[in-house]
Parts: C-alpha cells; structure tokens; sequence
C-alpha cells in the first residue's frame, strides 16, 4: 500500500474541508461549524492528514498538560480508511502523552476494536456519561435531555 498523505500540525484548518470531512463520517457536530472551528483550534493539540490540498483525516486532544489527555475526535475521511491513516495519526497524536496518568477516550462501539489494537482497554466499573442534546433527537427533530440527578442525602 501506497502511503499518499502528510501529517501536518496546521491549525488553519478550510471550513469547507473540515466540514465536509466530518460529514464523510456522519459526525452531527458538522452541522455546528463554528462550534466546531473554535473547538479544533482550542484544541492542546490537533493534527490533520492531507492527500495534496485535500483534508483526509484529524486528531485532537484536550489535556491539563501534565496527568490527564482526552482524545475527543480522530476521523479519517471514508474514501481513506483501512489504509492505517487512522492508526498513523493517532499514534502521533499520542506520542507527547506517553507519560501521563490518564489517556481517556469514549469509543463507538464499531471503533473499539481500533482502540484495542492501539492499547486501550475498556475501563472496569466505569461508564462514559455525557449531556449530548444532538444525540436525543425524537422523530420531530426535538431535542431531549435525559439528566438524572441523584437524590441528595436527608
């Protein structure tokens, strides 16, 4: 296999590109694009993969600096999957937190198995828990949120 892509640190990322990657991939914050520029470029780090001009892939992280990293994304356009792009990136996206305490990351179930080969382990006892309106939508495109608070002891 041919490796015909670049790993590049730029944070001057096309709109149009980062859009239309995350869309490639069915990622609904594509539809919140400003959200998504600001957060990409607040990013501790955030690496993307280019095929010439073209946006292929990126990987970001959000991190204290010191103990604790969250990979929050790391797609791959569909036209380059299963061509260790995937593997690549995420392995450089990696590398300046080596050492830390906590490497966290929440996983589709179809992406486990990526992570698996890349290390990670699903973590005992704990659950991912999250406020996600996007993911709530009824058949009427209205949001719920399902928060469930505990009852505060007497």
């Amino acid at each position: 296999m041919v490796k015909n892509w670049k790993i590049s640190e730029r944070r001057d990322l096309p709109e149009s590109q980062v859009i239309a990657l995350y869309q490639s991939v069915g990622w609904s914050c594509a539809q919140r694009p400003e959200q998504l520029l600001a957060g990409l470029a607040n990013s501790h780090q955030l690496l993307s993969a280019w095929n010439g001009e073209q946006l292929i892939g990126l990987g970001n992280s959000i991190s204290d600096g010191h103990l604790v990293v969250y990979f929050p994304h790391l797609l791959v356009h569909s036209d380059y999957q299963n061509q260790m792009l995937g593997q690549e990136l995420f392995a450089r996206l990696r590398e300046p937190y080596a050492d830390f305490h906590q490497q966290v990351l929440v996983a589709d179930p179809d992406a486990v198995a990526f992570y698996r080969k890349c290390g990670f382990v699903t973590a005992d006892g704990c659950r991912a828990m999250w406020v996600y309106p996007d993911r709530e939508k009824d058949a009427q495109g209205e949001s719920e949120i399902r928060v469930e608070m505990p009852t505060p002891p007497d």
